[in-house]
């Protein structure tokens, strides 16, 4: 990865942080769920609001890393208004972009290219992902 687009991917990240996307409690949600990772202390929790198998609205709260709290923001851009079925294949790409070696696209993948240089630091893999895990379990949740 070229020295720019590494300074982009750190730029998305960190701007996401200080300025998280979708940040607070969702009052009438129909789906909640905790996550939290023992390992490094991030917490968050996911509000979803479903209108059938539409994403309504979206949001969280966190007590996280800078990592942690990009990828929620993250998420909460890239699944606002999907279906459940696009939104499992988004979290399916997250997947691919933070574990394997697969080639990141910013034009395909948008913002959530920038997670791929997480790969670089294994430990951090799981502060990217927890959002997204948390996500699957407030759907699973009532």
């Amino acid at each position: 990865m070229s020295d720019s687009l590494q300074d982009l991917y750190q730029e998305i990240i960190l701007n996401h942080n200080k300025h998280p996307r979708q940040y607070g409690a969702l009052v009438d949600y129909t789906h909640t769920a905790e996550g939290y990772n023992p390992l490094c202390g991030d917490k968050l929790n996911i509000y979803v609001k479903l209108d059938g198998d539409e994403i309504e609205a979206i949001q969280f709260e966190a007590a996280s890393c800078a990592i942690c709290k990009a990828s929620a923001s993250m998420m909460m851009e890239a699944l606002q208004g999907q279906t459940l079925e696009a939104a499992q294949a988004q979290n399916t790409r997250v997947n691919q972009l933070l574990t394997t070696d697969v080639e990141a696209d910013m034009e395909a993948d948008g913002e959530l290219a920038s997670l791929v240089g997480v790969r670089k630091f294994p430990a951090r893999v799981k502060c990217a992902t927890l959002p997204w895990h948390t996500f699957e379990s407030a759907l699973k949740e009532k």
